[in-house]
This record gives structure tokens, sequence and C-alpha cells, in this order.
């Protein structure tokens, strides 16, 4: 590194600004102009020390750069994998909708086997808000899978609310969620090796469109045969 980069990797933009007059009026060189400007900066303390110090602020600068893009890389291959991983033979989706919000809710689900067997729900689900109808969802997809033995099962839904929910302890879960929240445990408990896993909204379109379909017309029933 030539001194005139030291220099300069050392200037804010008002030094820089001031050095480029001072060479203009002058006739500096712009390094000389710099060091100048520079030098006036640092006062008693003088130019090794500025230089210094602002080197050592620009090497934590650049290791907190660092450290955020670490931990957002991480975030990401986090959020990447969370719905990552090996099928199981059961796998199932599940939403949730309520219209307006709080309104007429809708739930939607799909069970698909691993002989390629298929259960479609459909059905109203009441007044509420979009979380509950999110949870009742989830909850009807578990009944199903329970009655007919769906036991290997992976649950996947797009609401990091419910999710995360069920994932929390009882004393960090919502409150006005806690009731539904223990049907689904005491669900799962009943099925050996369940487990939960987010996906973005796009990898839930079908169950989407189930409760969506739901939630506008009422009448619509649920589905309940498996369907080779």
């Amino acid at each position: 590194m030539t001194e005139l980069d030291r220099l300069q990797g050392a200037a804010n933009r008002s030094e820089l600004a001031a050095s480029r007059k001072l060479a203009r009026r002058r006739g500096l060189t712009f390094a000389d102009a710099l060091r100048a400007t520079l030098a006036a900066s640092a006062g008693e303390a003088g130019l090794a020390a500025l230089l210094a110090g602002r080197a050592a602020l620009r090497e934590a600068e650049a290791a907190r750069v660092l450290a955020r893009h670490t931990a957002r890389a991480a975030a990401l291959a986090a959020q990447r994998t969370r719905h990552d991983g090996s099928p199981t033979p059961w796998r199932a989706w599940f939403d949730g909708s309520a219209r307006p919000n709080p309104g007429r809710c809708g739930i939607g689900a799909r069970l698909l086997g691993p002989d390629g067997e298929l259960l479609e729900l459909s059905e109203p689900a009441g007044y509420g808000n979009s979380s509950e109808a999110e949870y009742l969802a989830l909850i009807a997809v578990l009944e199903a899978a329970r009655r007919i033995g769906a036991f290997d099962l992976t649950v996947y839904g797009d609401s990091r609310v419910v999710i995360d929910d069920v994932a929390a302890s009882a004393a960090k879960s919502a409150s006005a969620l806690r009731p539904l929240r223990a049907r689904v445990h005491a669900l799962l408990a009943g099925l050996p090796g369940a487990s939960l896993r987010w996906v973005p909204r796009h990898k839930n379109l079908d169950a989407d469109a189930l409760s969506q379909r739901a939630s506008v017309n009422p009448a619509v029933e649920t589905d309940d045969a498996l369907r080779p």
C-alpha cells in the first residue's frame, strides 16, 4: 500500500474535499495537501497517531461487517434447510384463512401417503383470526393422520406463528392460542415420528387453495376418502 493509499483510507469525505481545494489553491500535489489536512485534524496527537487510530477503526468495522454477513448467511442457510431433509413416508401440508381477519375461517390440508394415497381437507371453520384458522387446519390434518395410522409423518405449513408457537414452551406460547396448542401436542404424542416444518408460501399453494375455497364457500364438505 502506498502512502497516498494510507492517507486516503484514513481521510473522511470532508478532509478529502478540503485537500483537493488546498492542492488547487497552493499548487500542491494531492498527497502533500492530504497530509497537511490530516496533520491539522490530528493536532497535538500527531499524524501517525491519527493514521493508526483510524486504521484500527476500519479494521473493527470490517470485522463487524463480516460478522453481520456471516450471521445473515447462516440464517439464510437455516431457512433454506428448515424444510429439507429426507422425506418421510407420509407428508402433509396445512393452511388456514380468515375473511376478513378476523372473520369467516376456512381450513385446507393435504395428506400424501407412501403409495400415492391422497386425502384432501377443505372445510369451513367458524369465526376467528388467521392464526386460529391455521391451528385448526393443523389439528384437522393431524386428526386425519391418526385415523389412518400415518405415523411417520412430516407436516409442512407456512405459518411461522403456528410452527413457532407449537415449538415454544408453554410459558412462551401465545396465551390466546394455548388451548389449540394443547390439542396439537396431544395429537403429536399419538403420532410417533411426526414433526412440523416451516415452508415458504409458494411451497404450500395446494393447501392454501383448499383453505381459500372453504372460506369463500362455507357449504363445501370435507373429502374424507383416501384416493390411491
